[in-house]
């Protein structure tokens, strides 16, 4: 049915390249590029003889869109799935653009020399994909991407008004080392070090890093400190889902991580400043990131399991109503699957459903969306078919 170029080849694109393989009716060919070819080989080797999608491999550079351009008028895909880093979203939304292909990503663009996690950037393409009659779909990841599908089923289905809504991510698991990030560190620490915030009455309320603490009681994983933080997809949903007053998003940090961090902070090495070393210029965060450990090497050592989902509060005929979906995920039984964590797992397959549902045309209108914006029911229906069943309560504990 479809072709599919995949720009890199970290974490998340091993799982996103494993999903599109076991999906081969739909993805019956797939390029694998990145800036290092020889990863994309690794995984191209490590599938030849156990999937029919046909996969060939490329070197690109993601941040050169002649580069880009250059690849996808040699492949010919129908879409691109980006999932190298936020600072590449426009170079290759701008190839994309360039070819008319369309574009699917997992985390919004973020400029490299500041912590900013907006949707301004990307919005501002809505025009010119509209016109090139392409689709953009913005964030399908787990969070953004499954919250929002979440979001958008709650509306469709339980609700006439959501006023309230709690977003919690919690990882329940344990990789044995004293400090390390399950996801791509820069981005990691970017996040977390950052001023908290949240929506209320249309308005963005700050907080200080880690200022807001709750204890929840997670299924399967138990009672866990979160903290809130910033986080892309409130600015989307508070726009596209009808009623809201709050939103917040929280996620869960054990107690050794935080004195790690804030060890590190203050000793400057979270930082993004560049600073002369030995003649050279060195971001001490990407130094940092140099010698934590791989996310991709976590896999085979962490044990638990991660839960993350919605908690929802609004008004369904006239009466009050609350509800909370979320997805529970076994790290070991997704290291047996495809060889990864359960983070970049629950990021990687809604990846993959997001781009079959542009590929099959289930989803199909051209501009620039973020995924809310889509009919939920057959991304939910995909989840529960390709490794993330969704769990519903129609009595949640609330956060206070």
């Amino acid at each position: 049915m479809g072709r599919a170029l995949i720009i890199g080849a970290g974490g998340v694109a091993g799982v996103v390249i494993h999903k599109c393989c076991q999906n081969s009716e739909v993805f019956e060919e797939i390029c694998i590029a990145s800036r290092t070819k020889s990863k994309c080989d690794a995984y191209a080797e490590q599938l030849k003889d156990k999937t029919k999608t046909r996969i060939t491999t490329a070197q690109v550079d993601a941040d050169n869109v002649e580069q880009l351009i250059a690849l996808i008028e040699q492949y010919k895909p129908q879409i691109v799935i980006n999932v190298a880093l936020p600072y590449q979203d426009l170079t290759i939304m701008d190839a994309c653009l360039a070819t008319k292909v369309n574009y699917m990503d997992t985390a919004n663009y973020e400029p490299l020399d500041t912590a900013k996690f907006e949707y301004k950037w990307q919005w501002a393409y809505r025009e010119r994909f509209e016109k090139a009659g392409i689709t953009a779909l913005l964030g399908s990841g787990f969070d953004p991407g499954v919250t929002g599908v979440f979001s958008a089923y709650a509306m469709k289905h339980h609700f006439d008004e959501i006023h309230y809504i709690d977003i919690l991510d919690c990882n329940g698991g344990d990789h044995g080392y004293p400090f390390a990030t399950n996801f791509n560190p820069e981005i990691n620490i970017r996040e977390v070090s950052a001023n908290g915030s949240y929506i209320e009455n249309g308005k963005w309320v700050e907080t200080k890093p880690m200022e807001i603490k709750r204890e929840y009681d997670f299924d399967e994983v138990g009672k866990k400190d979160m903290y809130l933080l910033h986080h892309e997809e409130l600015e989307s949903l508070a726009l596209n889902i009808k009623g809201i007053k709050r939103i917040r998003f929280f996620m869960t940090f054990g107690q050794s991580y935080l004195t790690h961090l804030k060890c590190l902070e203050d000793v400057g090495m979270t930082s993004i400043e560049p600073i002369d070393f030995e003649g050279k210029k060195i971001v001490p965060l990407q130094f940092l990131k140099a010698v934590l450990p791989d996310p991709a090497s976590l896999g085979p050592r962490t044990v638990g399991k991660t839960n993350i989902g919605c908690i929802f509060q609004g008004v369904k005929d006239g009466k009050e109503k609350t509800y909370y979906l979320y997805n529970v995920c076994d790290h070991q039984a997704c290291y047996r699957e495809v060889g990864s964590q359960a983070i970049s797992y629950t990021t990687g397959v809604p990846a993959m459903i997001g781009a079959m549902m542009l590929l099959t045309g289930k989803w199909n209108k051209p501009g620039v969306y973020n995924i809310e914006e889509f009919d939920p029911d057959p991304f939910m229906e995909a989840l529960n078919k390709w490794g993330l069943p969704w769990r519903e309560n129609f009595n949640p504990v609330l956060v206070p």
